[in-house]
């Protein structure tokens, strides 16, 4: 691909202007996505039209950039997650319906937690979790989940660059939440994101024993029962990994 002045190439600056969209916003001004992007508004204007003649980017006739829905459909068309989603959905609406909660799954990607997947009610608890969002791996039951099932050699080496940006928590801490995650064979957290709120999860495994995916939930405070609620989760998990391993035969 072509660099421009800055040395940059158009797959760079194509990828900057995707991700230029912040969580929960499909539409930005054209002069604010170039400007976020960190693009001159001419090229900016030019590979945006680009990208709008195959349907991944819609350009009104204000300015109004919008994520196209073309590309939409390629991502959840040919997403890695497809397979697993459909598999785990029974498995959580099951498991929705006995809490009347917020259930949700996630993959570990790079120190983070991606999430998935969600089902939630009206009237249940605060759920930060967002289809499509990122939680450190610290903050989340979920990620805790993930990350304790890696191997030595990944955990030492997220150890090693750990930083708790609010500073409330050390690497010696993390690591031990995620040696009694381990131990337990799932995560909790307790008013961690929402003061009224406990996470716990549980590692989704494959035919070969590899975590692919954490489920969990998020429940008040109030109704915390690990001695249901673990044994629900691991039946799901479970679950989940026979039917990923049907799907694959």
């Amino acid at each position: 691909m072509a660099n421009s002045a800055s040395g940059d190439s158009v797959v760079d600056r194509i990828a900057r202007i995707i991700e230029a969209f912040p969580e929960g916003s499909t539409s930005l001004q054209l002069s604010e996505l170039a400007e976020t992007a960190g693009l001159p508004l001419t090229s900016a204007h030019r590979l945006v039209r680009q990208l709008a003649e195959y349907g991944l980017l819609e350009l009104g006739a204000r300015g109004n950039v919008r994520l196209g829905i073309r590309l939409w459909e390629l991502v959840n068309r040919n997403s890695p997650t497809l397979a697993l989603r459909q598999a785990a959905s029974p498995f959580m609406e099951d498991i929705q319906q006995v809490l009347n909660q917020n259930v949700n799954l996630a993959v570990l990607d790079g120190w983070e937690a991606l999430f998935v997947e969600r089902l939630s009610r009206r009237g249940s608890v605060a759920n930060r979790a967002r289809v499509a969002g990122r939680m450190p791996i610290h903050i989340s039951s979920a990620g805790l989940a993930l990350m304790a099932n890696q191997s030595r050699e990944q955990q030492a080496q997220y150890l090693r660059q750990f930083s708790d940006p609010d500073r409330k928590v050390t690497a010696d801490i993390v690591r031990h939440l995620l040696a009694e995650t381990a131990q337990q064979g799932f995560a909790q957290l307790a008013g961690v994101v929402d003061p009224d709120t406990w996470g716990i999860a549980v590692p989704v495994m494959d035919g070969k024993r590899r975590t692919i995916a954490a489920l969990g939930v998020v429940v008040p405070l109030a109704e915390m029962r690990l001695q249901a609620l673990v044994p629900a989760l691991q039946t799901a998990a479970r679950g989940i990994g026979r039917q990923l391993g049907t799907q694959r035969d």
